[in-house]
């Protein structure tokens, strides 16, 4: 029997790393991970499935165990319509901020994910869902927010493997959505996810690929000590 600290069991189990073919399939899922814009297939999502990849979001880790996330599950045809209204208003707004070139560019990519995914998920953090002082947030109080973060990627990653596509879509005011979805003014929005099953995949990541931006060298952003020293 393991000993107990504390009158608590200490609830430790064996740390091993994973075999190889367990260990290749999580680096794949974060190497082949893509942000889906246009290519969801118009196949409904079990909500078995559903479950599976929301338990993986809520065992992110949660800084003092807060689980700040709510997952708002959006299938209303009609709701989905007016989220896509509120985007292409803020989506007109972020064109007219780039360059002639750039601008051009923007433009000509396709961005249809809330109207051709069968599901979007809008995901809150709740900053109260803990009490006033959290364990780990007492001094940066965005921890929270961070925390719902690790929740979303989790979910993606989650999708990766299950053959499932996401998008992030950002390009809203919020209080369009606040208001869309009822959600409390001292909830914060933080993703809306769009998910669908997709047949194929950008190689590299979209924006690389039609050369908006390219990856930068992992050498470059890695210091050693000190900022700024390699």
């Amino acid at each position: 029997m393991r000993p107990e600290r504390d009158g608590y069991g200490c609830g430790l189990v064996t740390a091993a790393a994973f075999s190889d073919d367990e260990r290749l399939a999580i680096y794949k899922a974060i190497e082949t991970r893509r942000d889906v814009r246009d290519q969801f297939l118009p196949v409904p999502l079990s909500d078995d499935l559903v479950r599976r990849l929301l338990g993986a979001a809520h065992a992110a880790p949660s800084v003092g165990f807060m689980q700040p996330w709510n997952f708002l599950l959006i299938r209303d045809r009609d709701l989905l319509e007016r989220a896509h209204q509120a985007f292409q208003r803020a989506n007109e707004e972020a064109a007219e901020m780039f360059s002639d070139e750039k601008q051009a560019l923007y433009r000509s990519l396709k961005l249809e994910g809330i109207r051709k995914a069968p599901l979007s998920i809008c995901v809150t953090c709740d900053p109260d869902r803990a009490g006033p002082v959290v364990l780990g947030r007492t001094h940066n109080p965005r921890m929270d927010v961070y925390s719902t973060v690790c929740a979303v990627q989790n979910l993606w990653l989650a999708a990766r493997a299950e053959g499932v596509g996401v998008g992030w879509v950002s390009i809203f005011h919020e209080a369009d959505i606040r208001t869309l979805l009822g959600i409390p003014e001292r909830v914060e929005i933080v993703a809306w996810l769009c998910l669908g099953y997709v047949s194929e995949l950008y190689e590299q990541p979209e924006l690389a690929v039609k050369g908006w931006r390219q990856r930068l060298p992992l050498e470059e952003l890695v210091f050693h000590d000190r900022w700024g020293e390699r």
